[in-house]
């Protein structure tokens, strides 16, 4: 993509707001309540997964990331975790950590990469009106927390799928165990039962097909790490984390698909490093029928980089073929969206699209705005259009 087209701004939606902001948290209700005695606030109510319900209302189920109002005393920073059924402080020493990034700091001298948080998040879900736009309902009595040891740092990142008459939930659990993909299911889509960790250290951005193809359950994967092999000389894509798919008869034991799925191209840079973002959903679009899914493109830039949100559609019968795409980007950050609540930002240039519903000339978006708030956006059917 040339610089050009990369500083094109889309038209503006009609309907792209922000629906819920740290401001409407109340943490007094949440699972952390009474159990530290240091001040806690909302970094961020934001990465909604989202459905549909039963009686036609859209579920938000936001990811709360709730953080020490004052990290830093007695000369060390301090982490949030979870032990046994309460929560505790663990203290790192300042000389040993680097905190240029507001989400996380790094320890140094450990042989390789080490982080903690600043944050330690949970999962709220939020009952919205059917156009995704009005909150109903804030069920803190069904919020999700962690649970045992695996996800002691926190539970991030829903996406939820209905697959048949079951909701499935994929999260990711975050602890000094493993950084890993844990599953959740529910028949209302209200009440969620933990099923068990489904994929392991660092495999995330898990999305559910919503339906079976050829009789098993697909799933979007990506695996992260420090190594990526070389593609040969003039090669359309470049090396790099890419969305690969799994198989399972049940949802709970994966297998890997031979065939590679969607990779970051080699002609630009704003797609240098990439990830799912809602579970695909079979649809027709750009005059063909398959499995539409949004995905997020990372142009590096400062520390984080600058995440916005692209689109392909996906062969029905054999969902590793691309049928359909186009690398303009779809929903970009918004800066004007987060103008009112400027005072709470610490990220820029930043969406990340986590839930997808179809309505009639439009589909409902969910995303997280800026890791500080969710964002629903209604993208008309029109404007997939192909590249």
């Amino acid at each position: 993509m040339k610089e050009a087209d990369r500083n094109l701004r889309r038209t503006p939606f009609a309907v792209d707001r922000l629906v819920i902001t740290p401001n409407d948290i109340d943490l007094s209700r949440g699972p952390l309540a009474g159990h530290l005695d240091s001040e806690t606030y909302v970094l961020g109510a934001f990465n909604p997964g989202m459905t549909r319900l039963t009686n036609g209302n859209l579920l938000l189920m936001v990811r709360v990331a709730e953080a020490l109002r004052k990290p830093v005393f007695d000369d060390a920073v301090h982490a949030i975790r979870w032990d046994e059924g309460r929560y505790v402080l663990d203290a790192w020493p300042l000389e040993l950590c680097d905190t240029s990034d507001p989400r996380k700091f790094m320890l140094h001298g450990q042989g390789w990469p080490i982080m903690a948080l600043t944050s330690l998040s949970w999962l709220l879900p939020v009952e919205m009106s059917a156009d995704g736009l009005e909150v109903v309902r804030f069920h803190y009595d069904k919020a999700i927390a962690p649970q045992g040891s695996w996800q002691c740092y926190g539970i991030e990142d829903a996406r939820i799928s209905k697959v048949g008459d079951r909701w499935l939930m994929t999260t990711c659990s975050v602890s000094p165990e493993r950084h890993s993909t844990t599953l959740y299911s529910s028949r209302n889509a209200l009440d969620w039962e933990f099923e068990g960790i489904v994929l392991d250290h660092q495999n995330k951005d898990m999305l559910i097909f919503e339906g079976k193809v050829s009789g098993k359950y697909w799933a979007q994967t990506r695996p992260l790490g420090q190594l990526f092999f070389a593609y040969p000389p003039g090669s359309p894509y470049h090396a790099g984390p890419s969305i690969n798919l799994a198989t399972s008869p049940d949802a709970l034991h994966w297998m890997p698909c031979l065939e590679p799925h969607i990779r970051p191209h080699s002609g630009t840079a704003a797609t240098a490093r990439i990830g799912g973002g809602t579970p695909p959903i079979l649809t027709k679009v750009a005059g063909k029928r398959g499995w539409l899914s949004l995905w997020h493109g990372v142009e590096p830039q400062q520390i984080v980089g600058i995440y916005r949100t692209y689109w392909s559609l996906l062969d029905p019968d054999e969902p590793w073929k691309v049928i359909a795409t186009n690398h303009t980007p779809l929903i970009e950050p918004n800066a004007e969206l987060t103008e009112p609540i400027k005072d709470l930002m610490y990220l820029g240039d930043l969406v990340f699209s986590t839930g997808i519903v179809e309505a009639e000339d439009h589909f409902i978006v969910a995303s997280g705005e800026a890791d500080l708030a969710c964002r629903i956006t209604h993208v008309p059917k029109a404007e997939f259009a192909l590249s």
